[in-house]
């Protein structure tokens, strides 16, 4: 049996929309397993979960401000990971897509915007669409499209759901 391609990660930029003239940019790394061949990956630094407090002094951060004194501060919490269907992904590149906690859509100037909801509330993120395209192509190196269920464990997923 041949070993298993190595996981694909990119780190990229997303801007989160806060308000109708405010954002932040953040870093986003994007996960793709081969041994879980269905899904990627979207971790986002620990500061910017649904439920943090927005007027929290150690709250997110603006590496890029000087006066931002936390930005040197040591943030070692765990990252939020998203997980959803690497085919949603592809198919948000080019029209809307998405029913349930994940929607992403093309939105204007070659940017993608990926909606997240939980019962803490909603995040709206813009990507550049070339980040994402470049992270697919990467996926679909690692198993192309269609040959999913070739790399798909089904007694280890079962005893993950089950766990």
């Amino acid at each position: 049996m041949s070993a298993a391609p190595a996981p694909v990660e990119q780190h990229t930029q997303a801007r989160l929309i806060l308000g109708t003239h405010r954002s932040a940019l953040l870093r986003v790394t994007l996960r793709y397993r081969a041994e879980d061949p269905l899904a990627v990956r979207m971790l986002f630094p620990a500061e910017y979960a649904l439920d943090a407090d927005p007027y929290d002094p150690n709250g997110p951060i603006d590496p890029h401000d000087p006066f931002d004194t936390a930005a040197s501060d040591d943030r070692s919490a765990p990252d939020i990971e998203w997980v959803f269907a690497r085919q949603l992904l592809s198919a948000g590149l080019d029209r809307t897509a998405g029913e349930g906690d994940v929607r992403i859509r093309p939105s204007f100037g070659m940017r993608t915007m990926v909606e997240l909801r939980s019962p803490e509330g909603v995040a709206l993120l813009q990507f550049a669409r070339s980040d994402l395209r470049r992270f697919l192509w990467r996926s679909q190196l690692a198993v192309p499209e269609g040959q999913e269920l070739r790399h798909l464990d089904c007694d280890r997923a079962l005893a993950e759901l089950l766990a």
